[in-house]
């Protein structure tokens, strides 16, 4: 059985698109996805699956939500390696000593159009950047909160992205080493 990671987006915050994560669990269980565990409210999932393809099983978690919570979150589905491979080609190994300031953007697909000139005029001294094929790695010492490039992040991208700190990172990535 394959090991996939998903990433959710746009679900428990603010009061909105509320999804337990024990029925998160629970709906994952039941289309037959196996040994799902979830970490903190935001939406992050580990399991295992017979499918092949991440975007048809986004898809069909999607459905299931939809129909069953009335909401369609955009998920990204990641193979269980592939964390891992993006986690290890972290630039900022300095961040992972304040997890909080360094996030990693998942991109659903290459950012060939980035306007990279205007993420250079809106990041901070202090701030450092990175952007790959498969992800857009930012380190903000000041907090990320204060960071007027993160705020553009995705706008300046131009493709969907979902980000998660390096706490949440790490995290996920024990979840998945339990599997096995």
């Amino acid at each position: 059985m394959n090991k996939w990671i998903a990433l959710f987006r746009g679900i428990n915050v603010g009061g909105n698109h509320i999804l337990p994560m024990a029925d998160l669990r629970a709906g994952l269980e039941s289309l037959g996805l196996r040994e799902a565990k979830t970490y903190i409210q935001s939406g992050n999932a580990v399991f295992r699956s017979r499918d092949e393809d991440g975007v048809a099983l986004s898809g069909k978690i999607a459905d299931w939500i939809e129909e069953n919570y009335h909401f369609r979150p955009r998920i990204l589905i990641l193979p269980g390696d592939a964390l891992r491979r993006i986690a290890a080609a972290n630039p900022f190994p300095a961040g992972e000593e304040n997890p909080k300031n360094l996030h990693l953007y998942f991109l659903a697909a290459p950012a060939k159009s980035a306007d990279l000139k205007a993420m250079d005029a809106l990041k901070s001294d202090t701030e450092n950047y990175l952007l790959t094929d498969t992800a857009f790695y930012l380190h903000a010492p000041d907090g990320v909160g204060r960071s007027k490039l993160a705020t553009q992040v995705e706008r300046l991208l131009g493709v969907p992205a979902t980000a998660r700190n390096w706490r949440t990172i790490s995290r996920i990535l024990e979840l998945a080493e339990e599997l096995g």
